[in-house]
């Protein structure tokens, strides 16, 4: 069994939890995600399955979209509305809307951004998390990461000293989508935190389209296989190279072919399917990974 899944993860299981139990629907123990989902967090987790496991590294290179809920008001000890209350700052009067489009706008581009204490981060063997738990505090190291769009898409609604509105964002892969609420809140002189969020796009696949655990089940004892999306979907932003019938056959036995391109990696295609991943060397490509 090949190919690609586009899994609606639901509320309440982690990223780990939806590959544990899609091997046991599925029957197969090859099976990887393209990109982690908080447990409280609804939304698109691609899944590849058999030889597409191969492709999980550039299926989470690809930029990834999400709609949500930012709360002025008050901050917590996991970013998001799961933790206890840690500092409150309450919104007394109406904020300028011109004034918090502009912070998000602010946020585009290149960011550094500090891993939040409740993550999987790991720092010196041991998850974040794990210290959070424990009551210590470690220092985190910061990471650069890639916002290309984020604004707000609604109006803000005011309730208990609190001030509220939702959001879209489109970002790189590593992005805190809690932390950059965070941030946010703070560039505008508030406690803040992610209130709520759902992943609506991940490796070009749309939450519209997405299934549940319980809907591939339905589909598998009726034989119906066909949720698997084929390989070629799982390339990201790869370049694609369309090869010969020469290259083909060169491709097939592992040797280095001429294309006259300068992408460092490109994905190979013959006939529209994908062959093989293409890696640079001076002025030849070779197969790095190869599908047929």
């Amino acid at each position: 069994m090949n190919g690609i899944i586009n899994l609606k993860k639901e509320a309440g299981m982690t990223s780990h939890d939806a590959v544990f139990k899609l091997r046991k629907i599925l029957g197969t123990k090859k099976i990887g995600h393209g990109g982690t989902l908080d447990p409280d967090v609804v939304g698109v987790l691609p899944i590849a399955v058999g030889k597409a496991t191969r492709l999980v590294e550039y299926m989470q290179d690809e930029g990834k979209i999400y709609e949500g809920e930012i709360t002025l008001g008050f901050s917590t000890t996991t970013e998001d509305a799961s933790g206890e209350i840690v500092a409150k700052t309450p919104v007394t009067q109406a904020l300028e809307e011109a004034t918090v489009d502009a912070a998000l706008q602010s946020f585009i581009g290149e960011i550094c951004q500090i891993p939040p204490m409740y993550s999987a981060v790991k720092v010196n063997g041991r998850k974040l998390y794990e210290y959070a738990r424990a009551g210590q505090e470690v220092e985190r190291p910061k990471r650069q990461v890639t916002i290309y769009s984020f604004a707000r898409t609604s109006p803000i609604s005011y309730e208990n000293s609190c001030a509220s509105f939702r959001f879209r964002v489109k970002c790189s892969k590593g992005t805190y989508i809690r932390t950059l609420s965070v941030d946010l809140g703070y560039k505008l002189g508030y406690a803040s935190h992610m209130s709520h969020l759902m992943r609506t796009e991940a490796a070009g696949m749309k939450l519209s389209t997405a299934l549940t655990l319980a809907q591939i089940a339905e589909l598998i004892e009726k034989g119906d296989l066909s949720f698997l999306q084929p390989l070629e979907l799982g390339i990201g932003d790869l370049e694609i190279a369309e090869l010969s019938e020469q290259d083909l056959q060169e491709v097939q036995f592992g040797r280095f072919i001429k294309l006259g391109l300068e992408a460092p990696l490109l994905a190979g295609f013959y006939q529209g399917k994908l062959i093989a991943i293409l890696e640079k060397r001076d002025d030849f490509y070779k197969p790095k990974k190869v599908f047929l």
